[in-house]
């Protein structure tokens, strides 16, 4: 069984490829300039008004380039939910950020040795919102931060007192926030949904540079691809790149808890090491800076640790 793209899914995916193709020094405001950002933003604000689906195909052009972009955490940890349960005011102050002005929305979900809790310990109350999260991406750029807490998911402006950010980690010291009212479950639906997607682009990327590099590099007087070693590890990468394609476009059809616990495990368990793979399959040219080998390297082991490692992610498919 696979899913085939309709055909604004299509356009949106070449689009997407061609964009990020470009190689600009600028990709994230090329993105906005292109309308791509505003794919899921309601039509009222000059957006396209699509959803989870369509949010997956530009997330995963971003993997498969292995463009160093805030896609994830604007688009999945911040548009989706916002467009989905912000009131017509926040989307009003929120939404244009990103459209209009090319700046970053995250969100901040797990916390030290809890990755993506369902029930955070990060407390919100009267004197504000406290706590520690971790594995925020993109926290440093980010003009809103989504929290979540014991009540419910707030909308933070990091750039108050009470929040303070280093290497991922941002600390809420009675924090003012504003509640975005029944957020808590899709926001981590949307975040284990969005980075099955880049995964998935992920994966294809690394193995579509493995397959012609091991065609065109010679040894001993053949292509790598001749001998059976290479060939076997190969095709492992091929499986391991087609298992995730088909659970992380299942994740994003269905936002079922189930399919998103087994896309996830399997981004966790299979992606970083078969990226491993492309990287071995390039000897010594995988180490080159010049060479992006090493982005797609970087990008799986981010994307493991955000969805909190394969033991978790096994354990969550086990309550369930």
């Amino acid at each position: 069984m696979d899913f085939k793209l309709d055909e604004t899914q299509q356009e949106i995916a070449a689009l997407a490829a061609d964009v990020l193709g470009r190689e600009s020094d600028t990709p994230w405001k090329a993105l906005g300039e292109a309308g791509l950002l505003a794919l899921a933003v309601p039509e009222r604000l000059g957006g396209d008004g699509l959803g989870v689906l369509e949010t997956a195909v530009l997330l995963t052009e971003v993997g498969r380039k292995a463009v160093d972009v805030p896609a994830l955490a604007t688009l999945a940890l911040g548009v989706l939910p916002i467009a989905k349960h912000g009131t017509p005011e926040q989307q009003d102050e929120l939404l244009p950020l990103v459209t209009e002005h090319h700046g970053v929305l995250t969100a901040a979900l797990s916390e030290p040795s809890r990755p993506l809790p369902a029930s955070p310990s990060t407390t919100a109350g009267p004197d504000g919102i406290t706590g520690v999260k971790i594995n925020v991406p993109h926290a440093a750029e980010a003009r809103r931060i989504l929290v979540s807490t014991d009540t419910g998911v707030f909308i933070v402006d990091p750039a108050q007192p009470g929040v303070s950010t280093s290497d991922g980690t941002v600390r809420f010291d009675r924090a003012r926030g504003e509640e975005l009212a029944g957020a808590a479950a899709d926001l981590r639906r949307f975040a284990l949904a969005g980075a099955c997607a880049v995964a998935d682009g992920v994966l294809a990327g690394a193995l579509d540079l493995t397959v012609k590099h091991v065609g065109t590099r010679h040894q001993f007087g053949k292509p790598i691809s001749t001998f059976q070693a290479a060939a076997s590890q190969v095709a492992d990468v091929y499986i391991a790149a087609r298992t995730l394609h088909l659970a992380a476009l299942t994740a994003c059809w269905s936002l079922d808890d189930r399919d998103l616990d087994t896309a996830a495990y399997w981004l966790a368990a299979e992606a970083l090491p078969a990226v491993h793979t492309c990287h071995h399959l390039h000897g010594g040219l995988g180490l080159d800076i010049t060479y992006p080998m090493h982005r797609y390297y970087g990008m799986a082991k981010e994307l493991t640790r955000f969805v909190g490692g394969v033991e978790h992610r096994l354990g969550a498919i086990d309550v369930h």
